[in-house]
């Protein structure tokens, strides 16, 4: 559902980063996951671990393995958190994989869309957070997290405007 939708921050993400690319779906298996991710490397799903409770048991966080980010792949699931929460129970491979979770204090900057929970931030957001969690600087994203604002801004600005009532 997200794909088509105007204030969509995956998409802009993936413009973004070179090295990224998007799955559309909401059911995956192992096998249709696997064609979009040949290149073998550690993959972790960035996702609460308080929000997966009644799932599959994941995979142990493998410290050692995240020493080297070059070769750690990042699965985010892009949707509402309602519907992240039914694509990871509908998909086992993904149930399986090792989780990262961010600092549930992260402040989202994405007022244009409501969060129920704190901690609770874009698609952008949290990849960008996750990324400099792995690679271990925090400026490096910065500069995609002020453009964002932008957009959030601009969007913001819109939708003020559609508000108001028109001049006769």
């Amino acid at each position: 559902m997200e794909v088509n939708h105007a204030k969509n921050s995956a998409g802009l993400l993936q413009l973004s980063l070179p090295n990224s690319s998007i799955l559309v779906g909401e059911v995956f298996d192992e096998s249709a996951l696997l064609v979009g991710l040949q290149e073998p490397k550690y993959t972790l799903l960035l996702y609460p671990r308080s929000d997966y409770v009644g799932h599959a048991a994941s995979a142990p966080l493998d410290a050692a393995q995240l020493t080297d980010p070059s070769k750690v792949r990042l699965v985010v699931l892009d949707a509402t958190w309602r519907k992240s929460r039914k694509m990871l129970h509908r998909s086992p491979w993904l149930q399986g994989l090792p989780r990262l979770s961010l600092d549930a204090s992260l402040e989202s900057l994405y007022t244009i869309r409501k969060a129920h929970k704190p901690g609770q931030c874009s698609t952008l957001e949290a990849t960008c957070a996750a990324l400099a969690q792995l690679q271990g600087d925090a400026l490096r994203y910065a500069p995609l997290l002020q453009a964002f604002q932008g957009f959030v801004a601009q969007q913001a600005g819109y939708a003020e405007a559609k508000s108001r009532p028109s001049a006769v």
